[in-house]
């Protein structure tokens, strides 16, 4: 098989969860790698790639994709169904989607992800308030227009979804107070298959985090 997703520890790598869903949401067969984060082997392998030195990235035979979003991008072009076919919804899961990529950089920090941590509340910034209010906001807007075929934020399973799905996951594990719409949201995503599959993987993984409050450095366990 020529076509490769690399990732890092599906425990903590949020980036490499999106494009992961993505590809298996559209039904596209590829052979994943698993690289340890900051490790000597992630930095050699994501050296010799010559990409940036993040995870995720894909092989595509010679050629090299990589960020989230691209990824999900390419999977699109292959499988259109992954972004909503409405011009309006595709115009509002495209945004949405560009918005987490870019933004949301408390969350981001001060809510980890980390599948295997118990679930136990967190305080956080004001700043995290903001961003956790903006998400619960996209979320009711895109579920109020767009979403009464299915459970997720366009109905179906879109690549939306796939950018908010590792959201989902840290709202989880921090018990961040949610609304109907949003704790309805987090439960549709933790149901999804490919998402079990993802974190079931996860829990199997020999690698976890030296210390609570960071992601580094990793150790065996």
């Amino acid at each position: 098989m020529s076509l490769k997703l690399i990732v890092g520890n599906k425990t903590y790598s949020s980036w490499s969860l999106r494009p992961w869903l993505a590809l298996s949401a559209a039904g596209i067969a590829f052979e994943e790698e698993v690289v340890p984060l900051d490790t000597d082997a992630f930095r050699a392998r994501l050296g010799a790639l010559g990409a940036a030195g993040r995870v995720p990235v894909l092989v595509d035979g010679d050629a090299l994709v990589w960020e989230s979003l691209a990824i999900i991008d390419w999977a699109a072009e292959r499988h259109p169904g992954l972004w909503p076919s409405d011009p309006r919804a595709r115009a509002l899961a495209r945004s949405i989607a560009t918005e987490m990529h870019a933004g949301f950089s408390a969350v981001r920090s001060e809510l980890p992800m980390n599948l295997a941590r118990p679930a136990e509340p967190r305080a956080l910034s004001p700043k995290g308030e903001a961003d956790v209010a903006r998400i619960l906001g996209i979320w009711g807007q895109a579920r109020a227009r767009f979403g009464a075929g299915g459970p997720f934020l366009f109905g179906g399973f879109s690549a939306a979804d796939a950018m908010f799905a590792p959201v989902a996951a840290r709202f989880h594990t921090y018990q961040v107070p949610l609304d109907a719409v949003g704790a309805a949201y987090v439960a549709a995503i933790h149901a999804e298959p490919n998402f079990v599959r993802w974190r079931t993987a996860a829990l199997a993984e020999p690698w976890v985090v030296a210390e609570d409050e960071i992601d580094w450095p990793l150790v065996k366990r």
